[in-house]
């Protein structure tokens, strides 16, 4: 008996359009800023982020904090302008913003890169405390 004969079309078609629609739903994700994925930690006392950045070091990385937000970026490129020899910037390939849910503590944030995993841990800053203040007159 022919095995080959046994084999239905349309399930190889079937695998095939998932497949590449797998493909295309993660250009897709990159496209509309949902690039690198991120796992985000939440509890009362700091927020924990997870970004998954294959392929990168921490040189190809930019990070900054914002008051209640995260940036994190491709590191863009300098070039030379063959032209006039001054260096030029090209432009992150990819940006990504995670809006926080609580001020966080920059002077007690760290952020390593393990593996192709950046880890950020963002102590929640101390609340402000409400003071009196004395009216002059």
């Amino acid at each position: 008996m022919n095995t080959l004969m046994n084999i239905d079309p349309w399930s190889f078609l079937d695998d095939l359009l998932d497949t590449s629609s797998r493909a295309f739903r993660t250009v897709r994700a990159r496209a509309a800023g949902r690039f690198p994925p991120v796992n985000v930690l939440l509890d009362d006392t700091a927020i924990i982020i997870d970004l998954e950045l294959p392929g990168k070091t921490a040189k190809d990385v930019d990070l900054s904090l914002e008051p209640q937000a995260v940036v994190v970026s491709d590191r863009p490129a300098e070039t030379k302008d063959a032209e006039t020899g001054k260096a030029a910037n090209t432009p992150p390939a990819w940006s990504r913003r995670l809006e926080l849910p609580f001020r966080v503590d920059a002077d007690k944030a760290n952020a390593k890169f393990t593996n192709g995993i950046l880890r950020i841990e963002l102590p929640k800053a101390d609340a402000p405390s409400v003071r009196k203040i004395a009216i002059a007159g």
